[in-house]
């Protein structure tokens, strides 16, 4: 039988903290070279596309694939759980908010090995769903005293701050002005729908750790090329994916002011392979487009889980 988990069983089941350690353990298995992971593939029609991610944790026993579908009307993730031994499917689970969780602790991940143990204030652009999960970490990484955000929306910008700061107990004000969310800011987040620049590299300050995670196609470019150039530091979850997907760095490529090789995997970061951060003045960036072995990973864990404690329902299709 495969165990079908709705929104309301994954929501049941997974908290930050538990994302986090699952996938902290995750990178390091990738940085021993323990995962396999298949970049994004999209379809495209006129009506909506179909992307999906595919991979493998061994380690875990498991293999598996995301596949998703985008359209005016929005967005719809779904999660594909396989057992390594047999190849038989065992879960089928509902991934809008094990997405929005995910991508918030992978964040947070790159910030435990990357930001400056000090970090207390934090500047995020975008105030969506996805900025939810990216604050949710930050707060459970690092002792966070403030945060400032800025969103196009007037109106979007103060309800999310009345949200978060009720959520995470943490002083959050919303902003008017683009420059104000990146000022004396220790950590700076995109999590944004731009195509072009959200800040310059003009408003940062020395030592700062910069997550941009809003982008994830070729001409979406959240963050300029001053500030990837600025970065000591630039990691990334699949070099082979960031060909594909990560817009931000491909201009400097083919302007011949960076290289392909000048990116860090997080995997060899958390693994203890390379350092995150050589000194507190360096500026750190850490470009996040999403990948299946993190979502394998979590999935596997939201399993187990439901398995031991009889959540979910029971699908009569043969595994």
């Amino acid at each position: 039988m495969v165990l079908f988990l709705n929104e309301e069983d994954v929501k049941s089941i997974l908290t930050m903290p538990d994302a986090l350690k699952v996938l902290e353990e995750m990178f390091r298995q990738q940085g021993l070279g323990n995962t396999v992971n298949n970049p994004r593939q999209r379809v495209r029609t006129n009506e909506s596309m179909l992307h999906y991610l595919a991979g493998a944790l061994p380690y875990l026993g498991v293999m598996g694939y995301k596949a998703y579908t985008t359209h005016k009307g929005g967005m719809k993730f779904r999660v594909f759980l396989h057992d390594i031994r047999t190849g038989e499917l065992m879960s089928i689970m509902e991934g809008n908010y094990m997405g929005m969780i995910r991508t918030g602790a992978v964040s947070g991940v790159a910030t435990k090995f990357m930001a400056r143990e000090d970090t207390r204030r934090v500047g995020i652009y975008g105030a969506g769903w996805q900025a939810r999960g990216q604050l949710a970490a930050m707060c459970a990484v690092r002792a966070i005293e403030g945060i400032k955000v800025f969103s196009r929306n007037k109106e979007k910008r103060r309800e999310f701050a009345k949200l978060m700061e009720g959520l995470l107990e943490t002083e959050v004000i919303p902003v008017h002005a683009p420059e104000d969310a990146a000022k004396d800011a220790d950590c700076v987040i995109t999590a944004t729908t731009a195509f072009e620049p959200v800040f310059t590299s003009d408003w940062l300050r020395p030592g700062i750790h910069i997550n941009a995670v809003g982008g994830n196609f070729l001409f979406k470019r959240e963050i300029s090329e001053n500030t990837v150039a600025s970065a000591g530091k630039k990691v990334v979850e699949s070099l082979e994916q960031c060909r594909i997907e990560a817009g931000e760095f491909l201009p400097l490529v083919e302007k011949g002011r960076m290289k392909w090789s000048d990116l860090t995997e997080l995997g060899d970061v958390v693994s203890g392979k390379i350092s995150g951060r050589e000194t507190d003045e360096e500026i750190t960036l850490f470009k996040s487009v999403g990948v299946a072995v993190e979502d394998l990973a979590v999935a596997a864990h939201i399993y187990k889980i439901a398995k031991g404690a009889g959540i979910g329902a029971s699908l009569d299709i043969p595994s």
